[in-house]
């Protein structure tokens, strides 16, 4: 099995030996799963784990207070499971599974969501708030009514976390992130292939001070992730502009084009520069290989192979 995972596009992180050694471990859980879809799930786990990445445990906090957890997988007989909005739940890629493997649909949402991992054995009912980021969302005099207000809010603070990368070329934020706090864009995500077929997944915790329920690119097919029979893709940065350009999907198409892996993410990059002047990055595992490209600060990756 061939496996690479990355831990988001942004600045660069104050300490990346620890997070390198957690992705590192996660690509290793990857390439030891059956199936790539069995990979990319497994290697997703600890990354949803760690509070050094912006998925599950330590994903950023909405207007309301919250962390809800988005993430989609895509195998290459394009077979599609997605789950977003869902509060307390930190292995967001396992219910996408189960949407993808136990469902006849595509995506499912919020409490319907969190209900169906409670049936299919993912664990429900986390605490998914840090201390850090609990106190960081206190300090900022948060919303207590309607929309309106939420809006009005988060006019001057959606995206503030250390190293984001949305809203042009130059990151908000310092670009440093710490031991005890996921910058936002730490989006995680994995690619894997066990020589014939492709598995494609993201994982995320979402953005900072997003409007309660906001919903970004990870969760939604050829924007977060994107799989054919000629690889996969997993995109990580600013989630709205991901969006509009369908960044994994872009990439994966070069795939079917021809292009080699490493050609296909510089080239979908440099495409999604050109279009939106924002920030991030992707990874892609096609036939000859992998390759990823960002165009931001850093973008931590990991490959293993067995």
């Amino acid at each position: 099995m061939r496996v690479v995972v990355h831990g988001g596009a942004g600045g660069a992180p104050d300490e990346p030996a620890p997070r390198q050694d957690v992705l590192d471990e996660a690509a290793e859980r990857g390439a030891d799963a059956r199936t790539p879809l069995d990979a990319v799930e497994a290697a997703l786990a600890p990354l949803e784990s760690s509070s050094r990445f912006n998925a599950g445990v330590g994903g950023a906090v909405q207007s309301d207070g919250v962390v809800r957890t988005d993430a989609g997988v895509m195998t290459s007989d394009r077979e599609i499971g997605a789950a977003c909005s869902m509060p307390g739940v930190e292995h967001a890629a396992s219910v996408a599974r189960a949407v993808h493997s136990e469902t006849p649909h595509v995506f499912v949402s919020g409490a319907h969501a969190v209900e169906l991992a409670d049936e299919f054995g993912v664990e429900t009912g986390v605490d998914l708030l840090t201390d850090e980021m609990r106190e960081r969302y206190e300090s900022e005099d948060p919303p207590r009514g309607g929309p309106r207000e939420h809006l009005d809010w988060l006019a001057t603070r959606f995206g503030s976390g250390p190293g984001q990368t949305g809203g042009g070329s130059e990151s908000i934020g310092d670009g440093d992130g710490d031991s005890g706090h996921a910058p936002d864009h730490d989006t995680v995500g994995a690619v894997a292939s066990d020589g014939e077929t492709f598995a494609a997944a993201t994982s995320t915790g979402g953005r900072s001070f997003a409007l309660a329920g906001r919903v970004g690119d990870v969760p939604q097919v050829g924007s977060g992730f994107f799989c054919t029979e000629a690889g996969g893709a997993s995109a990580t940065g600013a989630g709205e502009d991901i969006t509009r350009v369908t960044l994994s999907r872009r990439a994966v198409e070069h795939l079917d084009a021809g292009l080699g892996a490493q050609e296909a993410a510089d080239r979908a990059i440099s495409e999604f520069e050109e279009i939106t002047g924002s920030g991030a990055g992707v990874i892609v595992l096609g036939e000859d290989g992998a390759g990823s490209a960002f165009n931001t600060d850093g973008m931590q990756t990991s490959i293993a192979y067995k």
